[in-house]
Order: structure tokens, then sequence, then C-alpha cells
């Protein structure tokens, strides 16, 4: 059972009003609307869908475990390691940048909120990620590793959900029940990330690598990514 304060913590965490810029990200869904791959609420669904099974959301979350195990332990070298390693797996310089200005902007925040961290950041290069950034924070506030991930991925959907809704575009009735559609699929990936070696983690995320690079010379945009 996840205690009030931690659930308020992980509520607080993963609003969307979180000053982070998430909202300004659509992971190369833009691309795919212009492209016509994404159309309507069923091919918004399916992409979100194929990436939680083997896209680039899954390794995003598994880093962000590792990146929680190493802040519980305060391993801050192997914090520093798993953060370089999630900036060397981004795909495109589009998708790296993303994960870079969130998690500056979510490390900021973290240090006026709770300036005890600033000690495990000053650890980390200006460039640490959101996934390091998002654990780190998980830990001090004693959120557990499973909710934790499913909050994050959870996040994650709901970003993207919404700027499917702008995009194609949807009701805001459309987007609630694709999101709750999603609720399984997100509780099955955190299920099986949590079990995970290292050697046993993989992406299949060409799809949105070339999403991402064809976004980053798209004429008109609305989205950052």
């Amino acid at each position: 059972m996840v205690d009030n304060l931690a659930l308020l913590s992980l509520l607080q965490l993963t609003n969307s009003a979180l000053p982070v810029g998430a909202y300004s990200y659509s992971e190369g869904i833009e691309s795919l609307v212009e492209k016509g791959v994404i159309s309507d609420r069923q091919s918004l669904q399916h992409w979100l869908e194929e990436e939680l099974r083997y896209g680039a959301i899954r390794l995003e979350t598994w880093l962000m475990l590792r990146g929680y195990q190493s802040a519980k332990l305060i391993d801050l070298h192997t914090l520093e390691y798993w953060n370089a390693w999630a900036s060397a797996a981004r795909e495109t310089e589009e998708l790296r940048e993303q994960s870079w200005q969130m998690g500056r902007a979510l490390s900021r925040l973290l240090q006026k909120l709770q300036p005890e961290l600033s000690s495990v950041f000053s650890q980390l290069n200006q460039n640490c990620n959101y996934a390091i950034a998002f654990a780190i924070a998980a830990v001090h506030w004693q959120i557990s590793p499973d909710v934790a991930a499913i909050g994050y991925l959870h996040s994650w959907a709901t970003n993207l959900v919404n700027a499917g809704v702008k995009l194609i575009p949807l009701g805001q009735t459309a987007g609630q029940q694709l999101l709750l559609d999603l609720h399984p699929y997100i509780i099955s990936t955190t299920e099986k990330l949590l079990v995970l070696d290292d050697d046993q983690i993989g992406t299949c995320g060409w799809g949105l690598s070339l999403a991402s690079m064809t976004h980053e010379n798209q004429y008109s945009r609305l989205f950052r990514s």
C-alpha cells in the first residue's frame, strides 16, 4: 500500500503542472500526424501500446529504476554512470535535448524545494537526464520503485495523449478513454521492467528515431520534439 505522504509526493511529481516543460514535447507524434501515420484515436493508441511493449520509454523507465537503486544506496558513482548511459541511449539530438532540458528543470526545482538534495545533484554534470532526476526525487520522497515506475509511465502517456488530442485533433473524452485503455499496458510494462537484469534490457525504437529525425526538419510545428 502507498502511504498518504508518498502518494501525494507522487501526484506532485507526475502532475502536468510541474514546471519541467513536458507539455512542449510530442516525441515524434507531431511528425507522424503530419505524415498521416497517426490520424485517429485507434492509430495513436496502437503507437503508444507498441512503445510501451518495445519502445524507448521501456528503456528510459528501466534506467529510472536503476537510478533509483543507486540513489537509495547513495552510490553517486553508479548514479553518474546511469546518467551517462541515459544520455548515450537517446537516438536523436532532439530526444536527448528533451531529456536534458526536463532533467535540468526538475533538478533545479527539487534543489529549491529540498535543498538537502543539492549534494546529490552536484555530483552529476549539467546534463542530468529527466529519468535520473525523477529517480532521485522518488527515493527522497520514499515512493516505492514499482509505484514510481507506474507514475513515470503514466506521466509519459498522459503527455503524449494530450499531444495527440491537440494534433489529430481528438476530443477530450476520447483522450481520457485512450488513457484509461493504456492502464493495463502501463501495469504490465512496469511488472516486466522490475525483474529485468542489466543484460536483458533492450529497445526496438527505430520508428521513434525516424519520426524524431523527420521532426527536426519539419517546416511548421507546435512541439519541440
